[in-house]
């Protein structure tokens, strides 16, 4: 989502440009507010879905009930199903959470560490896979190309099948928007990868083993904190996945 503006280049001449909007997004469980996250609008559903299930409040989608955007602006009001309980004490995000977010955005390491054990058997992909991945997730960044202003992150399958691609102004959100996605849709993220078009940070990794991803690769670098989660996680990590050219960080690549 984007919207036009006027500037004034170096000599002072007027035009129009495009920039991206930016909107805070309060998520409320059970009439609870567990987060504020500055967002790209759109696809608010999925972004709701994905930080509930990367922090550990739902598993699957059919233990929400509903979500309703309408009753209130920059709002998702998240109804959880009959018997599903939550232990709010276990979300490690603040209740704010800035667009470029970060660690900033978690209450402790430990924290996420203790709640999310290693992944048994990761799958591994094959390296073509990997490097047809980048072009085809530019060709859905629409937003980007206008406003130059915005992350993606994509899921993909061991082939390298494509299957949705989210923009977002802020990282996290946008790894939200796909992760919940693929709960919506039942996809099962055991045999994807994860591309971000950014760096990745812990959070990064973070949210991608919350959701079963095996691997995360990503058009800039990751963080030292990122290469050691991946590792202590039983993760792979590729950075500066430019083809025909990649970093291996953690993981095997066939």
């Amino acid at each position: 989502m984007d919207k036009q503006v006027m500037t004034r280049n170096a000599e002072g001449q007027e035009a129009a440009d495009h920039v991206v909007v930016e909107e805070p997004l309060q998520i409320t469980v059970d009439g609870r507010p567990v987060a504020v996250t500055m967002r790209t609008p759109g696809h608010d559903e999925e972004l709701a879905l994905g930080f509930l299930r990367t922090e550990g409040v739902i598993t699957a989608a059919d233990q929400v009930r509903k979500i309703d955007l309408e009753a209130k602006d920059n709002h998702a009001l998240v109804f959880l199903a009959d018997g599903v309980e939550v232990n709010f004490s276990r979300l490690t995000r603040h209740v704010f959470g800035a667009s470029s977010c970060g660690l900033c955005g978690k209450a402790t390491i430990e924290a996420v560490r203790e709640q999310l054990p290693p992944l048994r058997d990761p799958a591994s992909f094959p390296r073509e896979a990997l490097l047809r991945a980048p072009e085809l997730m530019a060709r859905e960044q629409s937003t980007f190309a206008r406003t130059g202003g915005l992350h993606a992150a994509g899921i993909f399958g061991s082939d390298g099948t494509m299957h949705i691609v989210r923009e977002d102004i802020g990282r996290h959100n946008a790894v939200d928007k796909v992760t919940g996605w693929a709960l919506r849709s039942g996809t099962d993220l055991s045999r994807c990868f994860l591309l971000v078009s950014g760096r990745v940070s812990f959070e990064i990794m973070q949210k991608a083993l919350a959701a079963g991803i095996p691997l995360v690769a990503a058009i800039s670098a990751p963080s030292s904190l990122a290469i050691e989660f991946a590792k202590e996680s039983n993760q792979g990590l590729v950075g500066f996945l430019r083809p025909p050219g990649f970093k291996l960080y953690a993981g095997r690549i066939e």
